[in-house]
């Protein structure tokens, strides 16, 4: 719907009348002079010059009216949009080190790496998660926070979608992780921190370690959901046959056992990228913290149309009045029939 900001500018409107019926404004209109007078007069007096007038004063009307709307400051006001209602301040850490480039997973009966299983199940976890504010933290040799918490989930998306597996170096660094998770959540209610960590390996690099992290995190009320990923057995071709591995081996699941235990979370077994989207799944379930619903309707300013149109009209009347000074000047100069300017 359209509204106007400033309403009471249209009080102004009827200006220009008052003050044409001031004696004032008539006895100064009455000593007015110009040089050409004489020729614009008559040019008013005939058919052509009556419909320039009248044109004149449409065009000084429309200027001062479009001027007026312009100052009223119109603008359209959109739709009621409802602001998220709940939700929670989920950050999402995921291991990109060296290791999630093995190809054990298998999406669409295609086998994949790691990491590509993990960007399509989280890419659907992260859309599904409407109203909850979204980080992401990718960790290997380092933790860096590559999105921080946000309500846009298309960006979160698209920055674990384009993430290039090692990026972080080659090693896995957890309880780095787990405190860059900290440090991001301290601002954040006390009862709305979340953080929901995937690994496949074990914690061999970094300033501190998991427990130190996953304890300090249980001080400041944050909870973090453990997933360990990667399968138990995977088929590697040899010279003469081929032989049965656990790429999982070096997976600590004690250790992401006892960081969910001390943070209230849940830590939980990945093998497939089907088990993978299940785990997902469970933490989609979260209780949201509830807050008080928002609501805000769109604006869009409108005033530089009436502005435009306001401009256009003074230049109209600017040219309309230079065309009969012209044409006067002109009348006046021109000598009478049979004569000869000397």
């Amino acid at each position: 719907m359209l509204e106007f900001a400033w309403p009471w500018f249209f009080y102004l409107l009827p200006l220009p009348a008052l003050a044409w019926l001031l004696p004032e404004a008539r006895q100064q209109e009455a000593a007015l002079r110009t040089p050409q007078f004489k020729a614009l007069a008559s040019l008013q007096t005939t058919e052509a010059g009556i419909r320039r007038r009248f044109i004149w004063r449409l065009l000084i009307t429309l200027a001062w009216c479009a001027l007026i709307v312009a100052g009223s400051q119109p603008r359209w006001v959109g739709e009621p949009i409802s602001l998220p209602s709940s939700g929670r301040d989920l950050l999402l850490a995921v291991d990109i080190s060296g290791s999630m480039g093995t190809e054990d997973m298998v999406v669409n009966n295609d086998p994949v790496t790691r990491l590509a299983a993990v960007k399509k199940v989280v890419g659907e976890f992260v859309e599904r998660r409407r109203g909850d504010r979204l980080g992401l933290i990718l960790f290997g040799s380092q933790a860096y926070l590559q999105a921080p918490l946000t309500f846009d989930r298309s960006t979160v998306n698209t920055l674990l979608a384009e993430t290039p597996l090692g990026i972080a170096g080659g090693k896995t660094a957890i309880g780095d992780a787990i405190g860059l998770a900290v440090k991001r959540l301290l601002d954040r209610p006390a009862e709305n921190r979340v953080l929901i960590l995937l690994t496949d390996g074990v914690n061999n690099v970094g300033e501190v370690t998991p427990i130190q992290a996953a304890q300090l995190a249980a001080q400041e009320g944050i909870t973090i959901y453990t997933i360990g990923f990667g399968a138990d057995q995977m088929q590697v071709k040899g010279l003469l046959f081929d032989r049965t591995v656990n790429p999982s081996a070096e997976l600590d699941t004690q250790t992401l056992t006892d960081i969910a235990n001390l943070t209230g979370g849940l830590y939980q077994r990945a093998r497939s990228t089907q088990e993978l989207a299940g785990i997902y799944e469970a933490l989609d379930q979260l209780e949201p913290i509830e807050v008080d619903q928002e609501t805000y309707r769109p604006e869009k300013s409108l005033y530089f149309w009436p502005l435009g149109i306001a401009l256009a009209a003074s230049l109209c009347v600017a040219g309309l009045w230079l065309l009969l000074s012209w044409q006067g000047s002109a009348r006046t100069l021109r000598p009478p029939h049979g004569e000869v300017a000397s």
